[in-house]
């Protein structure tokens, strides 16, 4: 097996060394064994790094549009060149199956990061109200905490969007999947974008994290992952009144009302469900069926779920590959061994791979709305099968939740519409609409504050200043 070794850190326009000498090691989830190390970050490095950044900012902040547009253009020429790469690393650390991983993980922030360069090329025009000029600036110093399920993507989404606004920035991926990262480090490298404007600092969240999270020279920290760790880090903010973004957890609903295309509906929702083996916050992990075709559903997604292939992300009949780590699947395997519903398909008894860290895709029929099953995010393979018997009874248990992020309605077109704005959530897919990657992403409730992607996504990351004339 391939073994990536990243010693240094990217700060100021150059791979440096760390402050410390301790090393975090990178698991591949399939072989269970040790392939990679990063350096363990120390708050003496985030401080290096938060001073590149603001030495960098003034500088950053003044290029034209045009001349910030092309550099994030060489940016993403440069990335693209690394996707196959990028899809390897993904499949080696967090074991995306690798024709998932060229897609999304490597295809969607390519995706990404051009609409940034287009954005950065072509900003909102300023706004006259009355005497005022409205103006938008770069916030300053950006701290950005990302997550492992999507290593890439959640980093683009934030860097993009900050670089293409004016602000420099401060990375810390998460340790589970940190090589991702040093890709684009890489990138940054090749398109010879100012020092100081992108620095990456590896290392632990209580470490590394709480630094950016409580740092007086980060202007705004961008967080991607639990709710938990949103509220931690939103607090040490609130102390020296920064500005936060929060994309947090998710428990999202797929409503099939009875005029629904049922096939479709269930095999499009079992993949979601699925996707990056459940380890996805937008995940219709809630099925909620029309009592009328209740039965019909259960068995149609027990014996989809069953044709899904467990195993080596390299393996290109693999659907499922494992979680990301043993304590991931230990607490995903906690819900199911908790669980009183109804099994359906797999479950803790399916006969699995010998080595890695699996959970066969579950599917759990006859779940109470208000159970742990049905209420907590659980991050994995596994879905819930919930009847209803008319519209207001699924809008309510949809809207029955702490989280407020996705969610899908498939029936006949102004009914699954009229259903789909009632939906308390960040963004609903109706009838199978594609995600749009251009369009404002983020929740409601629980699942966060502020969006990313697209126009809105660069909102997040500017000041508005009304100069009055």
């Amino acid at each position: 097996m391939t073994s990536v070794f990243r010693d240094q850190h990217w700060i100021g326009g150059a791979f440096v060394p760390p402050d410390g000498s301790d090393r975090i090691e990178v698991e591949n989830p399939y072989t269970e064994q040790v392939f990679g190390h990063v350096p363990a970050g120390t708050a003496e490095d985030v401080n290096r790094a938060v001073s590149a950044a603001r030495d960098a900012f003034d500088g950053w902040a003044a290029t034209s549009p045009a001349e910030r547009g092309a550099a994030l253009g060489r940016l993403h020429r440069s990335l693209t060149a690394r996707a196959d790469e990028i899809a390897r690393i993904v499949g080696l650390e967090l074991g995306t199956p690798l024709k998932i991983a060229k897609a999304v993980q490597a295809g969607l922030p390519l995706t990404v990061l051009a609409g940034y360069a287009e954005l950065a090329a072509h900003p909102p025009v300023d706004e006259v109200i009355g005497n005022s000029l409205v103006v938008h600036e770069p916030v300053g110093v950006v701290g950005a905490i990302t997550p492992w399920n999507y290593p890439l993507h959640q980093v683009v989404a934030k860097v993009g969007a900050a670089l293409a606004a004016g602000n420099t920035v401060v990375l810390k991926p998460s340790e589970l999947t940190p090589l991702t990262a040093y890709l684009l480090a890489d990138a940054f490298a090749e398109a010879e974008l100012p020092p100081g404007v992108f620095n990456l600092v590896t290392g632990v969240g209580s470490v590394v994290g709480s630094a950016i999270a409580g740092h007086p020279g980060i202007d705004m920290v961008s967080f991607t992952g639990s709710t938990a760790t949103g509220r931690a880090i939103s607090h040490a903010a609130a102390d020296r009144i920064a500005k936060v973004s929060l994309e947090l957890g998710g428990k999202s609903a797929n409503v099939i009302l009875e005029d629904a295309d049922l096939v479709k509906a269930v095999k499009v929702g079992i993949g979601n469900a699925f996707l990056n083996s459940g380890q996805t916050c937008t995940a219709w992990t809630r099925m909620l069926v029309h009592r009328s075709h209740y039965d019909e559903a259960v068995e149609l997604a027990a014996k989809t779920a069953a044709g899904y292939t467990v195993g080596d992300p390299f393996d290109p009949a693999t659907r499922v590959g494992p979680l990301a780590s043993a304590g991931q699947k230990d607490r995903v395997r906690g819900f199911i061994e908790r669980a009183t519903a109804r099994l359906v398909a797999g479950g803790l008894d399916a006969p699995m791979p010998g080595t890695g860290h699996f959970v066969a895709p579950t599917v759990f029929a006859d779940v109470d709305p208000d159970s742990e099953l049905a209420q907590e995010e659980i991050f994995g393979p596994v879905l819930s099968i919930i009847a209803f018997d008319d519209d207001d009874e699924a809008v309510a248990i949809a809207n029955n939740s702490k989280y407020g992020l996705a969610g899908a309605v498939w029936g006949s077109g102004e009914r699954a519409l009229s259903v789909a704005r009632r939906l308390r959530t960040g963004a609903v897919d109706v009838n199978g609409g594609s995600f749009n990657p251009f369009a404002p992403f983020g929740g409601y409730k629980q699942s966060g504050i502020g969006r990313e992607l697209g126009a809105y996504g660069l909102a997040e990351f500017q000041q508005v200043k009304a100069i009055q004339r």
